[in-house]
């Protein structure tokens, strides 16, 4: 049987959709960092399979739901939507920390009924000084343009969600496009808690390459923005593994 994750603490159920593939190296970290919250919240992890190591690390915690999706981010976070109970979503990338207050700061946030989504403060994992600066980048993005990543943990309630039509079948820039939509229902609130994430992009690509082409994308949507054809209408169904 599934299991909640439960304590005396009131406040809406908070489901937690991490979208993986090939992630054996970083789930391990991601869900014991969300094991030191304090509930309810539940935890679904929509694989997209090509690591078996992946599939049997997530499932070694308990409560996790581990549910098969074809590959493609917004594919999989619509599909563990879909199998959410929660009346929150929370969007997780599976190489974040996840800090031991999030669950409850995700609560008081949407309990302003002026707030559409949130996100985390920006982090990168690493005390390299580049990386501060990516930070400060990354907290004029968010906080004045109203413009978080994915990667700062976006959460919302799951009415607004599905009303918007989830994820829209997009190769990239998924919660970008999303925001956008969700900027017309009420304001963008970035919680004043950093959610560390892995380096491991800007190591893979370098800092300046990387760096570029994140503001290059954001600004092409702004110039010309690509129609947002949603990928589901109605709540998706999948299976459990």
């Amino acid at each position: 049987m599934d299991t909640v994750v439960e304590t005396a603490r009131p406040g809406p159920l908070v489901s937690v959709v991490i979208p993986t593939r090939q992630e054996a190296a970083t789930i391990d970290r991601c869900l014991s960092g969300l094991m030191r919250n304090t509930g309810p919240f539940e935890i679904i992890v929509s694989d997209a399979g090509g690591c078996r190591e992946t599939v049997e690390r997530a499932r070694a915690f308990a409560g996790v739901r581990v549910a098969g999706a074809a590959p493609g981010r917004a594919h999989q976070m619509n599909q563990g939507a879909g199998l959410a109970r929660g009346e929150i979503l929370w969007f997780l990338h599976a190489d974040c920390r996840p800090p031991a207050d999030a669950v409850l700061r995700i609560q008081q946030t949407l309990a302003d009924p002026t707030v559409a989504a949130g996100a985390f403060r920006f982090a990168i994992d690493s005390p390299r000084r580049a990386y501060r600066v990516i930070e400060l980048g990354a907290r004029i993005r968010s906080e004045w343009l109203k413009t978080p990543y994915g990667d700062q943990g976006l959460f919302l309630r799951r009415d607004l969600f599905f009303a918007l039509g989830g994820f829209p079948a997009v190769s990239r820039m998924e919660d970008l496009y999303l925001l956008r939509k969700l900027r017309r229902h009420g304001r963008i609130a970035v919680v004043q808690v950093p959610l560390p994430t892995s380096p491991r992009r800007w190591e893979r690509s370098g800092i300046i390459r990387t760096t570029l082409r994140n503001w290059t994308w954001v600004l092409s949507d702004w110039i010309s923005p690509r129609p947002t054809r949603p990928s589901m209408s109605t709540h998706p169904t999948g299976g459990t593994r």
